[in-house]
């Protein structure tokens, strides 16, 4: 048996997700021979997923969204490659009592990790993006590694997305040259631009506190932004706006696109190759999934979509846990997905679901267990 589920967000880490699922399993079945491969999709929980495969755990010092230093975990292996998660840095777990910060939270402390990662000597950054209180199109994280962005008295111009309305000029040639040495892989589940109706500002904003002036602020911010580095860098700033990625996490995927080369992938598919899972799905005869929601958004490239696709590759049953079930089971059955398992199934009320997640996931491992191994 492997499991290979994301964290239940709020409740259980990957780790403990596979650890409750094992005892569920072996309480029907004593003694089943079970592996774990806990999962992230670049998201919050990422360099979590990379420690628990072995990866070795660093901390730095950096500036968190609002200005406030912020204490970020980065992972590290010993063939130089690195996991690296923007939300360690400026996530919205690092705004001060929880208020936003729409115009002004900045990616900063980010390009620090990003520094901290290649001086303890990473040669290659998956760079996990998810799960941030910044819409800033990268410009605070390109800042910290060497960039500069100057208003029209050639200042500095103020951190967060806002103030890039400002913005007289750019040069990106002071970037760390560390940079162009490194294989840098932007890991995300979101595919969209950086501005218009379906990008950063106008999708995410409003989860990040921006109300609707602030969305057209930040909108009209960043694609003037995209403008001034078309200016100081060529087509290409122009081509990356629109790319697939460019408005991840606030538009930072943007800010990598154009500053640090890096290369989009999935990020499901990016931690399934980084984390081990091939080599431990080859020995497998039976697959468990899961994460804290299964709802439209799983489906677009997240954890239980990818590891369900390769088990269904490899001609494997995979079956689902998870705190919620909002998908019908045609849709898991399009997604390969055999059945799923919900802990608001054996609790109904969503708060002691959230507190009694560990038990009630054994009890739910127990079910399925029954119904697919004895």
């Amino acid at each position: 048996m492997l499991i290979a589920a994301d964290k239940f967000k709020g409740s259980l880490t990957a780790v403990e997700v596979a650890e409750h699922v094992t005892a569920g399993l072996r309480r029907a079945v004593p003694g089943l021979d079970v592996a774990a491969v806990p999962v992230a999709d670049g998201g919050d929980g990422t360099v979590a997923a990379a420690l628990a495969a072995g990866f070795t755990r660093h901390e730095a010092r950096v500036t968190g969204p609002t200005g406030i230093p912020v204490t970020a975990t980065f992972a590290l292996r010993a063939d130089g490659t690195a996991v690296v998660e923007m939300a360690e840095a400026s996530g919205l777990q690092h705004l001060p009592g929880g208020v936003f910060a729409p115009l002004t939270a900045t990616t900063y402390g980010t390009g620090e990790l990003l520094l901290a990662a290649l001086d303890a000597g990473a040669t290659s950054i998956v760079f996990g993006v998810g799960g941030s209180a910044t819409t800033d199109g990268g410009a605070g994280m390109l800042a910290a590694l060497g960039a500069r962005f100057l208003d029209a008295d050639g200042e500095p111009v103020g951190p967060g997305g806002g103030p890039l309305g400002e913005l007289a000029a750019a040069d990106l040639s002071g970037l760390d040259p560390r940079l162009a040495r490194t294989e840098i892989v932007l890991a995300s589940d979101v595919d969209n631009p950086l501005t218009g109706p379906k990008g950063a500002p106008a999708v995410y904003g409003p989860q990040k506190g921006a109300d609707e002036d602030d969305v057209a602020t930040l909108d009209t911010a960043l694609a003037h932004y995209a403008e001034v580095l078309e200016r100081a860098v060529g087509p290409k700033a122009a081509e990356y706006a629109l790319a697939p990625g460019a408005g991840a996490a606030g538009g930072i995927g943007y800010g990598a696109l154009v500053g640090l080369d890096a290369a989009f992938r999935p990020g499901i598919d990016v931690m399934l190759d980084v984390l081990g899972f091939g080599p431990a799905l080859a020995k497998a005869t039976f697959v468990i999934t899961g994460e804290g929601s299964l709802d439209e958004q799983t489906l677009h490239g997240k954890a239980p979509a990818g590891v369900a696709a390769a088990a269904r590759a490899a001609g494997l049953d995979v079956v689902a846990v998870c705190g919620r079930l909002q998908l019908p089971q045609e849709a898991l059955d399009r997604a390969g997905i055999r059945r799923a398992y919900a802990l608001t199934d054996l609790e109904s009320d969503p708060a002691r679901c959230m507190a009694e997640a560990g038990p009630l996931l054994e009890r739910a491992a127990e079910s399925l267990a029954r119904d697919f191994l004895v």
